[in-house]
């Protein structure tokens, strides 16, 4: 349980007001790209919540949370050609992985953030499922199918944009198998959170989708040629 008292709550209050800063910082008119900060500050009132003693689980899902109010307020600027979806998704990326690197260097310092988590390599993630892939007995179902929900929104917010920026381009099949093999990753994180025993089924799956969608949203750039010859 969370062990929150008056201090705590200030603190973490702040740091949720320094998020919404940087969240909307374009509204300070600086012409500076700090709001893609965003991404990282969310960082911090989330690992507080964790040193609080907070549901393991729960702080991603209100992690998650952030970061697709960071791409909303960000795909938005897209699609008024304020803001490029490649600096978008490299914030987002750097955040995942200075969170990943925090997992493995604050439950060593402090052994109580162990608690509910497994060691993946040196990683301390939430330990959702038992060995027959059905859920632990300290999870919050609720809380897990939420957070079921808004993963699967944050890799759409991160996927459906850069489809769009692709659409009616000159991309060649054997450049799909890069493109799908940036989202290997993530597929993979899916078919964990909503079918483990059938992770590797439903990632293929997914690349499947993603391949049929590809091949019809882009061009191979020999369509101009045929025309000709015709």
């Amino acid at each position: 349980m969370a062990l929150f008292d008056i201090n705590a709550i200030i603190i973490l209050v702040t740091l949720f007001v320094i998020y919404a800063v940087f969240l909307f910082f374009d509204l300070f008119k600086r012409n500076e790209n700090y709001g893609y900060l965003a991404y990282i500050v969310a960082l911090v009132p989330i690992n507080f919540l964790w040193f609080l003693g907070f549901d393991v689980l729960g702080i991603y899902l209100v992690l998650f949370i952030l970061w697709c109010i960071c791409l909303i307020r960000d795909l938005w600027g897209v699609k008024s050609e304020k803001k490029e979806i490649n600096q978008i998704v490299l914030y987002l990326v750097l955040a995942l992985v200075i969170q990943i690197i925090l997992t493995a260097i604050l439950p060593v310092t402090n052994v109580a953030l162990q608690t509910n988590t497994d060691l993946f390599w040196y990683f301390y993630l939430p330990d959702i499922y038992d060995a027959n892939f059905n859920p632990e007995s300290w999870v919050n179902l609720n809380i897990l199918a939420a957070f079921r929900i808004v993963a699967t929104m944050l890799v759409a917010l991160v996927i459906i944009p850069l489809l769009v920026d692709i659409k009616g381009e000159e991309v060649p099949v054997p450049v799909f198998i890069i493109i799908i093999g940036l989202f290997i990753i993530p597929f993979l994180y899916l078919g964990w959170i909503w079918l483990p025993g059938g992770m590797a089924v439903l990632t293929f799956l997914f690349s499947v989708i993603l391949f049929i969608v590809l091949l019809l949203i882009t061009r191979s750039g020999k369509e101009v040629q045929m025309k000709k010859k015709q």
